[in-house]
């Protein structure tokens, strides 16, 4: 699956006052009618928790030019992962300003995966900008180009 490439989001949830969140690669767009996405969480994941408990997450699609914040939150537990990020709340959600995308959720279901846990959200509330995204593939990160036309 590694030669896979995917593109990167941030989970954000709430953990009472502060903000929760991680790094993923394994989320994608689910339904148009409602609108859903599904995301992918390891079952030992601090944000899942906090997911399951607040019932509610974004989806910060990161730009290119967002890699260090992607290395950042994806380190395991033990550190404030949003001390040296700009963010603000929208929504009652932690959002991270000069993303790709927004997408704010309600957690409908959570599904057993295996190591991980399925979780389906209704999209509450989304956002893009024109810009290119960042993507993951042979455990290096990239972007997307298009091809040109003749």
């Amino acid at each position: 699956m590694a030669s896979v490439a995917a593109p990167v989001a941030i989970v954000t949830s709430m953990n009472g006052a502060s903000p929760a969140g991680t790094t993923v690669s394994a989320f994608t767009s689910l339904s148009m009618t409602p609108p859903m996405v599904l995301v992918a969480l390891d079952k030992g994941s601090d944000t899942l928790t906090h997911i399951i408990d607040s019932r509610a997450f974004a989806l910060n699609v990161l730009a290119v030019e967002q890699q260090d914040i992607a290395l950042a939150f994806a380190k395991k537990g033990g550190t404030d992962k949003f001390a040296d990020v700009v963010w603000h709340w929208d929504r009652d959600l932690p959002r991270l300003p000069g993303s790709a995308g927004w997408i704010a959720c309600r957690s409908e279901r959570f599904v057993d995966g295996g190591d991980h846990v399925i979780v389906l959200g209704e999209v509450v509330a989304a956002e893009h900008r024109d810009c290119d995204p960042l993507t993951y593939r042979r455990r290096t990160f990239g972007t997307h180009s298009s091809f040109t036309t003749v």
